[in-house]
């Protein structure tokens, strides 16, 4: 299932973004992993360039994200 600006498939529903700590999302061919918890926590990924990226869950969402490769 694809989630691209918090909509899944399609639905009108938002798409919840993972919480648990170490779960992986990916994003624009990378991925990401969920580090620490509560209003503390960041995905943590690379660029194309292999540089540290550190996202909240706002750019997240507004990135696009999948729990597949894409």
């Amino acid at each position: 299932m694809t989630h691209r600006d918090g909509i899944a498939g399609g639905d009108d529903d938002a798409a919840e973004l993972p919480t648990t700590p170490c779960s992986v999302v990916w994003s624009r061919g990378h991925s990401f992993v969920l580090e620490g918890v509560g209003g503390r926590a960041r995905w943590a990924g690379v660029d194309d360039r292999g540089r540290a990226r550190f996202l909240t869950d706002a750019e997240m969402r507004r990135r696009g994200w999948s729990h597949e490769r894409r």
